[in-house]
């Protein structure tokens, strides 16, 4: 039997695999601290706490949108998201600066259920009928970055969950009616909240023929809803909200507005990721929340948060956020000057910059 040499054992390159978390930590901070402001690390709130703690700016899509566009400075932007999230990081940063996602496979299964090509064929629906001269589309900012260049060529806007009430309105201000996509549930709540009319709101499901709707659905619509949706917040439900109030007299329960329209009706609050963070860390202490999002970021505000309850609704995982970790973010930063930035085509970058900087300049 053959013994392996010692020698040889000692020899063998380190990976991120055999150190230890806070090991890693501290590597990641070392790096990141020689790189100064040259090199810049974004987390979404859904990530997990050891990274969002070693990030320069955390917050929601929008937020870190905002954070991306205005770094000066940094010649690399680092973004620990999910994909959709690092193309628009990169169409609005300068050409000369690169964005890195940690892991490519970080994806969103709610961005892949409105593909470029069948929202185009949605949009022949509607050229068909001459309604598309009148119809404004909007994306949710979860969309891949082609969807986001054709709502930008087609005069559309992106929107987040922090702003698609005022979209909703910079929409109505230029068109009859908005094609919203991909998910039917936030635009459902927002056009709930805009006061439309639920007989002028209509499902577009884009697995039947014309969306499944007639002549006449599409001619008298004010909103139509892509059939898409987050399995992180359709999880939640009504009786989870009738369960934590007989379990937390006196809880002050929130809900993502990804959640369905009955859980939005039945929560005291609703709204974007940075919206909730910010009602935890305003209230008095003893307060009590149950919140409907992403577990990680609930799990982090009661760690923050040791003087009040902040309790998840019912516990629901986003995975491709959990893609991210500590061992592939240590594999990028430590060759990050060899290791590939994210890269769009020109035409997809100017068109879908169209649409964000639509998004950006509304008030």
């Amino acid at each position: 039997m053959q013994i392996a040499s010692p020698v040889l054992a000692e020899k063998r390159p380190t990976t991120p695999h055999d150190l230890e978390e806070s090991e890693i930590v501290e590597r990641i901070r070392s790096i990141l601290a020689a790189h100064g402001s040259t090199t810049v690390l974004l987390a979404h709130h859904y990530q997990r706490r050891e990274i969002v703690d070693l990030a320069d700016f955390r917050g929601d899509s929008f937020e870190l949108c905002m954070a991306a566009s205005r770094q000066r400075e940094a010649e690399r932007i680092v973004f620990c998201g999910v994909r959709f999230m690092v193309e628009s990081a990169s169409i609005l940063a300068r050409e000369d600066q690169s964005v890195f996602h940690p892991n490519e496979r970080a994806g969103c299964p709610m961005a892949d259920m409105a593909s470029c090509s069948l929202v185009e064929d949605a949009w022949a629906d509607l050229e068909a009928r001459g309604l598309a001269s009148t119809t404004i589309p909007v994306t949710y900012m979860n969309s891949d970055a082609d969807l986001k260049a054709f709502t930008g060529r087609n005069g559309g806007i992106v929107c987040t969950s922090s702003n698609a009430t005022r979209v909703f309105d910079w929409a109505f201000e230029r068109g009859e009616r908005i094609i919203f996509y991909p998910d039917e549930h936030l635009g459902r709540n927002v056009a709930n909240w805009a006061g439309i009319p639920r007989d002028l709101q209509f499902i577009y499901d884009p697995r039947l023929p014309l969306g499944g709707l007639s002549e006449e659905d599409f001619r008298r619509s004010r909103v139509l809803l892509w059939k898409g949706y987050c399995h992180v917040h359709t999880h939640f439900t009504a009786d989870h909200i009738e369960h934590a109030r007989s379990k937390w007299p006196g809880v002050y329960v929130m809900a993502h507005p990804e959640c369905t329209e009955e859980v939005v009706a039945e929560a005291d609050f609703s709204g974007s990721t940075s919206q909730m963070c910010r009602k935890v860390a305003e209230a008095p202490a003893g307060a009590i929340f149950a919140i409907a999002t992403e577990v990680n970021m609930i799990h982090r505000l009661a760690y923050e948060h040791p003087d009040k309850q902040v309790h998840t609704l019912s516990r629901s995982l986003c995975p491709n956020m959990y893609r991210i970790n500590l061992y592939n973010l240590y594999d990028l930063v430590r060759d990050i000057e060899n290791a590939e930035p994210v890269v769009l085509s020109a035409q997809v970058q100017h068109d879908a910059r169209l649409a964000l900087d639509r998004m950006l300049a509304v008030p």
